[in-house]
């Protein structure tokens, strides 16, 4: 079991209270499960704006978009689960087939673990002592729990070495081969072949594998961009290819892949090889996709398969018309993401609960209201609610601890986060 189940039904039976922000006070009292079960609308049962909500066909078609074309295309898949921070979620991921999840941190990899998650990829170079001593003891408490972390430094494997000292299992480790103006990872060949042959002669831990990420070195779908990331991916084989006689497994993890380019990524990492290895994605927006960033640049918005839909929207009230084309919203950086783009109104609900498409664009967030200007004659009204596509999920999730998930105006299940 890939996750433990009864741990993530557990969380239906948290009670609701002041501390989620949104819910019904006619809630509070009731566990989340009760609330869910109650079928509330948005509109009529006293939930509170600003309040971000989760598309549950959406969801469904996401997740089965994914877990397809990842079968199809003989990749394995290890989503970000830091996109979410969900236990609900990883769960339908991982029952719709993905081999594991992805973390940053320690602090993430222990929620995953509190919910019994049995296979995970630390995407960074983890050198904390209190961190490393925490996972050995997982390890050595767990024998099925596989955990593998980044090196990319010389320094980094003689640090996590000294911190480890002896430990009863070794820590599987992946060398990270980066490149010039990216993120973190050995900028060559050379470099990254050093940090490997430290890994080997380190006996607290074992080399398995390659790591990469290619999103830092592009942000669009130009040809241009397109052909960086390709170039990457073909140094990322040749290392692979060289690196071949170190490797302390017989079928070696090969793993890249944000949301951006992971088709490319795939084709890389799935070419004919000489020797067996275990092709993975990291990819993590998928489960919601957005109104914003990735719709631009996702492979399959450019035709590399059906094409995801946007789960995540914001519902804010009009609170102030001070001018004639500016109408306050109730809703700020506090409540939804802002870094790759700002909220794009789609929807407005008028006060007799009709809807009709909005117009008009947000040009500005403070920390509570957003500021949307409307052409001249907007009908937009104080108390009107309008609902938003949100852009970059990963800086949406942080923001709430209970996400309400609707079919259409109904509440069909309540998802908790844990950030």
């Amino acid at each position: 079991m890939d996750i433990d189940h009864d741990a993530v039904a557990a969380i239906r039976h948290e009670r609701l209270d002041w501390r989620f922000k949104g819910m019904p006070a006619s809630a509070f009292g009731a566990t989340i499960g009760e609330v869910a079960d109650r079928r509330l609308d948005l509109f009529a049962d006293g939930f509170v704006g600003p309040l971000v909500v989760l598309d549950a066909a959406a969801l469904e078609h996401n997740l089965t978009t994914m877990a397809t074309w990842c079968a199809e295309h003989g990749v394995l898949l290890a989503p970000h689960g830091k996109t979410t921070m969900a236990p609900q979620l990883f769960a339908r991921q991982l029952d719709r087939g993905a081999w594991g999840l992805s973390a940053a941190n320690t602090s993430q990899l222990r929620v995953y673990r509190a919910f019994g998650v049995r296979r995970v990829l630390l995407s960074n170079q983890l050198l904390d002592p209190a961190g490393l001593a925490w996972v050995a003891a997982e390890l050595a408490a767990d024998p099925s729990f596989e955990f593998t972390c980044w090196v990319d430094a010389v320094a980094g494997v003689e640090r996590m070495t000294e911190a480890l000292g002896s430990p009863r299992r070794p820590v599987d480790v992946l060398v990270e081969l980066g490149a010039p103006g990216g993120r973190t990872g050995a900028r060559d060949a050379g470099t990254a072949l050093e940090v490997a042959r430290a890994a080997v002669r380190s006996p607290a831990l074992r080399l398995v594998g390659v790591s990469g990420y290619e999103g830092a070195l592009a942000h669009d779908a130009s040809a241009p961009s397109l052909a960086k990331v390709d170039g990457y991916l073909g140094d990322f084989r040749e290392f692979v290819v060289a690196a071949r006689e170190l490797f302390e497994v017989d079928e070696p993890i090969l793993t890249a892949g944000g949301s951006a380019y992971f088709d490319q990524v795939a084709a890389a990492l799935t070419g004919p090889w000489p020797f067996p290895v275990r092709p993975v994605l990291r990819s993590g927006a998928y489960v919601t996709h957005d109104d914003g960033f990735y719709r631009g640049i996702s492979p399959f918005g450019r035709g590399a398969g059906e094409p995801l839909r946007p789960a995540l929207r914001a519902w804010a009230q009009v609170v102030s018309r001070p001018e004639p084309e500016l109408a306050l919203l109730t809703m700020g950086k506090r409540d939804v993401s802002f870094d790759e783009g700002l909220p794009e109104p789609q929807v407005v609900r008028g006060r007799d609960g009709a809807e009709r498409p909005a117009d008009g664009a947000v040009t500005a967030l403070n920390d509570q209201h957003a500021f949307l200007r409307l052409p001249a004659g907007s009908a937009v009204e104080v108390g009107d609610w309008v609902g938003f596509g949100l852009s970059h999920p990963c800086t949406v999730f942080d923001k709430w601890q209970l996400l309400p998930v609707v079919d259409g105006t109904t509440v069909v299940d309540l998802v908790r986060t844990y950030f």
